[in-house]
């Protein structure tokens, strides 16, 4: 079976920066697109970026572009996500995600989360 386990998340005083990791196993498949998701009380669930499994596509979203990478190393399955310039409005829970095989997004983002790590919760103090 799949499973994610992801790391990392903490306080942090706003304009500081975080590194989130996901380490996944029990993959049948090498083709997939895994990526970080996040849900903030009383909010909608909010794609925050995808990679490719070689880790050449990638994609944000727009209110984080300029201060989050997402990066992976492809060897261990695991994803990284470095988050610099925290903001208040970073405050979630993240959650990864991996796609069930193919079954990924032109953006490499999972479909349908049938792959997902337990959050991980990011609290950014204003």
């Amino acid at each position: 079976d799949v499973q994610l386990q992801a790391s990392g998340g903490g306080l942090v005083q706003a304009g500081g920066s975080l590194r989130l990791s996901c380490a996944a196993s029990g993959l049948s498949f090498d083709d997939y697109g895994m990526g970080w998701f996040r849900q903030a009380p009383g909010k909608e669930r909010e794609v925050v970026s995808c990679i490719s499994s070689t880790g050449t596509s990638t994609y944000y979203a727009d209110s984080v572009k300029g201060r989050f990478s997402i990066s992976n190393d492809a060897s261990k399955n695991t994803v990284y996500l470095q988050m610099n310039s925290l903001k208040s409005e970073d405050t979630a829970v993240y959650y990864c995600a991996l796609s069930n095989g193919r079954d990924y997004s032109p953006d490499y983002c999972p479909v349908g989360y049938h792959h997902r790590g337990k959050g991980t919760l990011v609290t950014v103090s204003s």
